[in-house]
């Protein structure tokens, strides 16, 4: 999922409530270090915030963590539904643009651009079966944003592919996961950019006409 960090000019900026604070201490600290190495004792620190703070607003360290999987996933919402490349009529340029953005957003740190719920889904979903759920629910929403854009392609330039636009969406996940996993085996964002540039390629390949029965 996509770098999310606050973009608001210091001029107008309202500092955060001490929830908001853990959630996104929890956004990064979970994302550097994974789910069982962060601590609660590191959550505090990050936030700059007490443990009496902490357990005012959270049950648990997963309590925290199933808030901090809606947060991000919120935000994730605004930035791709409030995107320029939403205003563009053809939907197979939209999905492209949206390869074309989600590779914009690769920079900077590797907690900055990776994403929380594909780190936590791969550690905890034999241990956590709450947090699987909820990784499993929020990545199927952004999977639904994708399958909409998608099908209309479909219906337009490969009305007779025997692919489903929920497939092809969840394929588009997988691609940005496993991108995301070789940045962090290399230590390099130049990983993660030229998986998503075979992945434009492709699907530049499966809405050309002579490919619409594949």
């Amino acid at each position: 999922m996509p770098r999310l960090s606050a973009a608001a000019p210091a001029a107008l900026a309202v500092p955060p409530d001490s929830r908001t604070r853990f959630l996104d201490a929890a956004l990064h600290l979970i994302r550097a270090k994974g789910y069982e190495a962060t601590t609660i004792d590191d959550l505090c620190a990050a936030a700059g915030l007490t443990k009496g703070s902490f357990f005012h607003h959270f049950k648990s360290k997963e309590d925290l963590a199933l808030s901090a999987a809606q947060h991000f996933a919120d935000r994730a919402d605004g930035l791709f539904s409030n995107a320029s490349y939403r205003a563009l009529a053809d939907p197979l340029e939209r999905l492209l643009a949206y390869v074309d953005h989600r590779r914009a957003l690769i920079t900077g740190e590797l907690p900055e651009y990776t994403c929380l719920l594909g780190t936590m889904v791969q550690e905890t979903y034999d241990t956590h079966p709450a947090l699987r759920a909820a990784c499993e629910r929020h990545l199927g929403d952004h999977v639904d944003m994708l399958a909409q854009d998608i099908a209309d392609a479909k219906r337009r330039f490969a009305p007779r592919a025997r692919w489903s636009a929920d497939s092809l969406g969840v394929y588009i996940q997988a691609t940005l996961q496993g991108a995301f996993i070789f940045a962090k085996a290399r230590q390099d964002p130049r990983a993660a950019d030229d998986c998503l540039a075979h992945l434009r390629r492709y699907l530049v390949m499966l809405f050309e006409p002579s490919k619409s029965k594949e």
